[in-house]
């Protein structure tokens, strides 16, 4: 099922990450994947806290390429309490960064309340060849659940925006305006198709990303809605990282910026301490946490600013669990639990 008309105008919009969820999606990583080398084994095990924790707050469905790949995911998962709230389908990936190849939905107040936006997929600008499974997922979940889905003819990745569900959305010129992506569509036409698909009223720019981070710039490593008007944003404290500049920059330009005429409140992070492997930064981000029904996940390092990370969001989400789990193994992927989640939300 699909139409013509632009989601926006059938009264479509994207929900904030801490409305209801009907469920969270995962992609299972493969072990022949690129995601993880030489760590896979090791990753399993923070997969397997993550969706421990996930199933004690909502049902969690798995994307996984067949039975014996599922039959890989159970042996990590099925001792687990609460595993009959995990769902697997049968829909191969590539790659497990469910937030980047999978379904952004969409809902609204009259049938069908839920809706998918497929958008084109490129393995953040032809990196990671092959992303041929990754490319159609959206209409697979789609088929699945039976809901209408939308094209938008735009390549956009689902770690490089946030929404606060009230008209407004986050995103980087780093990554959006990238050459690798839609290298014919101008900012006015890429925000147009985010009006357009997303039901969003303005778009907030910030500016580059961090080191380290091979998706040129994901918002959910940056900033992050918490509230309508209430961003979180990472700052580098030592000013002879290569993150100081961007992210001062950044800082500067959302304490100017306003949501439906009202100044954001600005939350401030710190950064991890710098996380080298085999010669290259890690993208270690406490911004990429994720909010379900009643925890938040966060990810965390063995660093000195963890617990003060985990403090701040609990005055962020007083309704909700702060988790921290180590991330050190995951990280090697470049991406952490919001890379690895897409929340369905309830309708």
């Amino acid at each position: 099922m699909s139409s013509n008309k632009a989601p926006a105008r059938l009264g479509y919009r994207m929900p904030a990450e801490w409305e209801p969820h009907a469920a969270t999606w995962l992609s299972w990583p493969r072990r022949e994947g690129i995601s993880f080398p030489d760590s896979f084994s090791r990753v399993l095990v923070t997969l397997r806290q993550m969706v421990a924790a996930l199933i004690k707050s909502e049902p969690v469905s798995i994307n996984v390429v067949n039975g014996a790949h599922e039959a890989e995911a159970r042996a990590v998962l099925d001792s687990l309490p609460h595993r009959e709230r995990i769902t697997y389908y049968e829909i191969p990936t590539n790659e497990p960064w469910c937030r980047d190849h999978g379904p952004i939905f969409l809902t609204r107040d009259h049938d069908p309340k839920l809706a998918i936006v497929d958008w084109d997929y490129n393995a953040w600008g032809n990196k990671y060849p092959p992303f041929d499974l990754d490319e159609v997922v959206p209409t697979r979940v789609a088929e699945f659940l039976n809901v209408p889905v939308f094209y938008p003819r735009m390549i956009l990745e689902g770690g490089s925006i946030d929404v606060n569900g009230a008209g407004s959305l986050l995103t980087s010129e780093s990554c959006l305006l990238n050459k690798n992506r839609n290298p014919n569509l101008s900012r006015e036409t890429i925000e147009k198709r985010l009006r357009d698909f997303l039901g969003v009223k303005e778009v907030l720019w910030l500016g580059d990303g961090i080191e380290g981070d091979d998706t040129d710039g994901h918002i959910d490593d940056l900033a992050r809605f918490v509230a309508k008007t209430k961003v979180v944003t990472v700052v580098e404290e030592n000013s002879d990282d290569a993150n100081y500049q961007p992210l001062q920059e950044n800082l500067a330009r959302l304490r100017k910026m306003k949501v439906s005429g009202c100044k954001i409140d600005v939350i401030i992070l710190p950064m991890p301490k710098k996380i080298v492997r085999e010669g290259m930064r890690l993208p270690a981000s406490y911004a990429n946490f994720y909010i379900a029904n009643q925890i938040v996940l966060v990810p965390t390092f063995a660093d000195r600013a963890d617990e003060a990370v985990l403090s701040i969001l609990r005055k962020c989400f007083l309704n909700r669990r702060v988790i921290g789990i180590d991330c050190r193994e995951l990280i090697w992927g470049l991406g952490t639990f919001h890379c690895l989640t897409q929340q369905q939300p309830a309708v």
